[in-house]
């Protein structure tokens, strides 16, 4: 019976990634190998009380301290560590900076290496073999499907993320967010600017 896989156990999984999930947790659960209570409070925790907030409130200061931007540049690690953002995947923190004349763009070419304790858990494109491919090969194209159109001029950088070093963008300032508070400044940072593939939200556009 060639092809017959019908009694393997990855037969039992639905084919949606969201139902495969959710049923290897009920077969873990079931052997007693995780804690539900435990993964939901993990989960949370990187969603919602981490998720990207924290790396706003990094790039709001930057944007409104001019010192601590320059000690972000020559020791990023230290300087969140300091500001609590720290642990798995938040090892070796290197910023680059967006300017007219070069954006920069993260991908990890080998598997997902991202900077959890600052953007929270990766999406799921940037696991995807499509971004991970792409992006090194047709970055502008890759940003024009995100939506980021660049002057001709500008320069764009990729950087592979590794084990050993993890990047967060530091996206360009916006314009007309003259005056406003770090934090009303770190509601126009989006996850995608920190990433490099989206732009940060324009004061008149946020709410």
């Amino acid at each position: 019976m060639p092809h017959d896989h019908s009694d393997h156990p990855h037969a039992l999984l639905p084919p949606d990634p969201a139902l495969r999930v959710k049923a290897l947790e009920t077969i873990l659960t079931r052997k007693g190998l995780i804690d539900p209570a435990a993964l939901d409070e993990i989960i949370d925790t990187y969603q919602n009380r981490i998720g990207p907030k924290n790396g706003a409130r990094v790039v709001a200061r930057a944007w409104s301290d001019p010192d601590f931007k320059a000690a972000l540049h020559e020791d990023a690690t230290s300087v969140v560590s300091d500001l609590g953002f720290y642990g798995r995947q938040g090892e070796h923190i290197v910023v680059v900076e967006n300017t007219p004349s070069q954006h920069n763009m993260v991908v990890c070419t080998l598997c997902s290496c991202y900077p959890w304790p600052l953007l929270g858990i990766p999406p799921g494109w940037y696991k995807s073999d499509a971004y991970r491919a792409r992006a090194v090969r047709e970055p502008r194209k890759v940003l024009g499907e995100f939506g980021v159109t660049l002057p001709p001029e500008t320069s764009v950088r990729v950087w592979d993320s590794t084990a050993e070093i993890r990047y967060l963008v530091l996206p360009m300032r916006p314009e007309g967010s003259e005056g406003l508070s770090e934090k009303a400044l770190a509601t126009l940072v989006t996850r995608d600017s920190m990433i490099g593939t989206g732009l940060p939200r324009s004061p008149e556009g946020s709410t």
